[in-house]
């Protein structure tokens, strides 16, 4: 069975014969077939194109040729990215009961990180659950349902990208793309105990432009950092369609890519000698679960024993949040205007809510919440002056149960109020990595934030292969897992 086996051990075989693509993409879709139900990770299928596209990667293999590192991996895509010949419907009603809808020919294009994904030889198996227009942290809408964590399906898997996460954690593919505009790469692989990256924004190149404008970023979700690694290597193709992607080189200053950085953190016993690491365990606002307190600062231990100087030091910032909801709310409502007037009469019930809580802002408050944006990216350049990696909780708390945006009794209604450590680096453009780290008490992952300046991704990628290996398996294999049919309790 493949489903264990990571990207880059598939891929291997492959090379040496020992496994064909073909083999991979039908251990995929079987998978789906046996424990999706459970988990709802996927909203889209096509059994027919998944196997062509295994076959012609199987041959490539015959002939020697194949198209990258990752040729005949079987990969996801959320249903957020354009997907030609393929609805891309966003978890929304207003764009399922559009005439034409599941036409073909209504999707004519493909997003940029998909056409990468083909230019890469992967396999594509599905297209994986969202919120309706990834708008905010858990995983659920009124036109696919509820998506949930294959550590316990009682739970919320975290989004807006839960549909990839729980897929890749729960054995259905090695790798998922995914969109994150305030976390949502990030809060699903915490979540869900695999790894995530929001690597610099225009890095990857984005099209059509998010509502959301450059607060969304894409990026690549795996179970392990090399994964994410060489994932990173294949999405950095440039696109005219988006005129604020920067060239890949930016982020590329070494000879090998992401795969040789994470390859450098794993070489001699102290591969981060010399780095200057700041630990914020609330950067200065928030408040911890005390199992990811205690997990966390296990972590940030052991970067000590790699040779990193670490401070406990705050960033010095406020919490941005009310400057956060004056652009995302603003660009949520651009959203729903093309629909029109009682486009709000037919959304998810809270997004309906929350666009009522936050719907009266003026232009001077838009610019406003610009010029915050600009002072905390200002201070956090400042800050990387000093310190060359900040680390944080991915989040504050573990999973919680799914049907809300908030933990039952939660003080605030906003998924932004959980989810303070993610956010900050959408504003300022960071780069930014989960991995997991640990397991609460009650056997739920944790996960660990590695941030880095602008354009120093290859560094946030080193240190996360480091501190992986390290740390070793932290997370139990989940209860839904397609290695281990039947393994759900019930």
């Amino acid at each position: 069975m493949t489903s264990t086996l990571t990207a880059l051990e598939l891929a291997e075989c492959f090379r040496d014969g020992a496994l064909s693509p073909v083999d991979a993409a039908t251990d995929a879709l079987e998978a789906i077939e046996r424990v999706d139900g459970e988990i709802n990770a996927f909203c889209r299928l096509d059994r027919d194109a998944t196997l062509r596209s295994a076959r012609d990667s199987e041959a490539r293999y015959r002939r020697g040729e194949p198209l990258s590192p990752i040729d005949g991996v079987p990969a996801s895509i959320k249903d957020i990215f354009y997907t030609r010949g393929v609805p891309t419907l966003r978890g929304s009603r207003l764009l399922a009961d559009k005439p034409g809808a599941e036409d073909p020919d209504s999707w004519p294009d493909d997003a940029p990180v998909t056409s990468a994904v083909h230019e890469a030889g992967c396999v594509v198996i599905g297209k994986t659950t969202t919120p309706e227009f990834a708008w905010k942290g858990v995983t659920d809408n009124t036109l696919t349902g509820i998506t949930r964590n294959p550590h316990d399906p009682a739970l919320t898997p975290g989004g807006s990208s839960g549909g990839g996460a729980a897929a890749v954690a729960a054995g259905l593919g090695q790798l998922a793309l995914g969109t994150d505009g305030g976390g949502s790469v990030r809060i699903p692989a915490a979540f869900c105990g695999i790894v995530a990256l929001k690597p610099t924004y225009g890095v990857i190149p984005m099209f059509p432009s998010s509502p959301f404008g450059t607060l969304a970023h894409a990026g690549p979700m795996t179970r392990t950092v090399a994964d994410t690694a060489v994932f990173m290597d294949a999405l950095l193709r440039p696109d005219p369609r988006d005129w604020s992607a920067v060239p890949a080189r930016a982020t590329t200053p070494g000879p090998g890519g992401y795969l040789a950085a994470a390859t450098e953190g794993i070489r001699g016993d102290s591969p981060l000698e010399g780095l200057r690491v700041a630990y914020s365990p609330t950067l200065g606002f928030g408040t911890n679960h005390h199992d990811v307190e205690r997990e966390v600062a296990r972590s940030v231990a052991i970067l000590e024993s790699l040779g990193a100087r670490v401070d406990t030091v705050d960033p010095g910032i406020t919490d941005p949040v009310d400057a956060f909801h004056v652009l995302w709310f603003a660009g949520l409502a651009a959203v729903l205007a093309p629909h029109g007037p009682d486009a709000i009469d037919r959304v998810d019930p809270s997004m309906r809510e929350a666009l009522e809580r936050y719907r009266d802002f003026s232009a001077a408050d838009y610019l406003d919440a610009v010029a915050v944006r600009m002072a905390l990216g200002a201070r956090m350049a400042d800050f990387h002056q000093r310190y060359d990696i900040l680390i944080t909780p991915t989040t504050p708390i573990p999973a919680f149960e799914v049907g809300s945006d908030v933990p039952r009794g939660w003080h605030n209604p906003d998924w932004t109020s959980w989810t303070p450590y993610t956010y900050p680096f959408n504003m300022t453009q960071q780069p930014a990595l989960s991995i997991p780290c640990g397991a609460t008490d009650a056997g739920l992952p944790v996960g660990i934030q590695v941030v880095g300046a602008r354009f120093s991704d290859q560094l946030v990628v080193r240190v996360g292969a480091a501190l992986e290996a390290a740390l070793g398996r932290v997370v139990p294999t989940p209860r839904v897992h397609a290695g281990d049919p039947g393994s759900v309790e019930r």
